[in-house]
């Protein structure tokens, strides 16, 4: 008659079981446990953790304020409420879609001439082999990044000032008339964007440089034994390497797409180029400040604010399901 046996597990391998089940299922007793033995790591967190509960989580408290029609004397939380009346006055004020125009396009021109540029950038100076050359250019296209705004735009003017300005002289060498560059509205987007460009792409260049250089050089080598030529390499390896950077740093830029940037906008604008230099921040600014109308101005931000929270998330899903790569992945 057959007996049955029981078969028992190795004498270490049960004990192994356990602590993993015990690691698998966090409790208070572990979260304290964690608390003491990482204790400098968890203070380390303490100082930003207040500073966006501070600056950035108590003041959205204040978004009420949208809702609502501000009073001076009775404050936010005493002012009465008005439900959705600000964000109707301004989905039918008629210069709604002229700013939601002018801003959209202003950003998306900004991203499509920008992003690429970076890269472009940043894959030259990885292939770059003349030490002092590189460097030379890289402190050439970097150093703007740290101009201020303010001397950025009082560049521009001069340089596109219609008596004095270096590109107009240019054009009169060869007997062509002076052009008002600020004074036309079709020229201020170029104007910005590719101000901005000359600002912001060394800088840019500079993460994915960074990315370059944790690709591991054995792919180029074996790509070399390959007979892989330069620019097939740079398809290849050096291309795929970056895609993760690329990816979140499109994602980000594509989820500000409607909250550029207010101070290059107000300074580039004056009265003939208002059409199209009159953007949501630059509104924002006149409603709430100029005019004092605090509700409609809060109104106007926060319908600006679930746009981008909207773009994010929709180009990040995206972002994700095509190259597999994301901010949360």
């Amino acid at each position: 008659m057959a007996t049955l046996t029981t078969v028992r597990p190795p004498a270490g391998e049960l004990p192994a079981r356990r602590r993993r089940r015990r690691r698998e299922r966090p409790g208070l007793k572990g979260l304290g446990r964690s608390l003491q033995r990482h204790w400098t790591l968890y203070l380390l967190m303490v100082v930003p953790l207040v500073w966006f509960a501070v600056f950035k989580y108590i003041p959205m408290s204040n978004a009420v304020l949208a809702f609502k029609n501000y009073n001076v004397i009775k404050g936010i939380w005493g002012s009465p409420w008005v439900g959705w009346q600000n964000f109707e006055l301004f989905f039918h004020n008629p210069v709604f879609w002229t700013l939601v125009k002018n801003t959209f396009l202003l950003s998306v021109y900004t991203v499509a001439a920008s992003f690429p540029l970076a890269i472009i950038l940043a894959l030259a100076l990885n292939e770059a082999r003349t030490g002092l050359f590189k460097r030379t250019v890289q402190m050439v296209t970097y150093a703007p990044y740290f101009i201020s705004t303010v001397v950025v735009v009082s560049m521009t003017i001069l340089v596109l000032s219609p008596r004095l300005g270096i590109i107009n002289e240019g054009l009169g060498f060869f007997g062509v008339p002076a052009i008002d560059f600020l004074g036309d509205p079709d020229y201020f987007r170029h104007i910005y964007v590719w101000s901005d460009v000359w600002q912001t792409t060394g800088y840019s260049a500079v993460i994915y440089l960074a990315a370059l250089s944790g690709i591991d050089p054995a792919l180029h080598e074996s790509a070399k034994v390959d007979g892989a030529s330069r620019l097939q390499r740079i398809r290849h390896v050096d291309l795929p390497g970056i895609m993760p950077t690329a990816v979140v740093i499109l994602v980000l830029a594509v989820g500000n797409i409607m909250a550029i940037g207010f101070e290059k906008a107000f300074l580039l604008q004056n009265p003939l180029n208002l059409s199209q230099s009159e953007i949501i921040s630059t509104y924002v600014y006149k409603t709430g400040l100029l005019n004092a109308d605090f509700s409609m101005a809060t109104a106007i931000g926060l319908f600006n604010s679930v746009i981008n929270l909207a773009l994010l998330l929709v180009v990040n899903a995206l972002a994700k399901r095509i190259t597999g790569n994301g901010l949360w992945s």
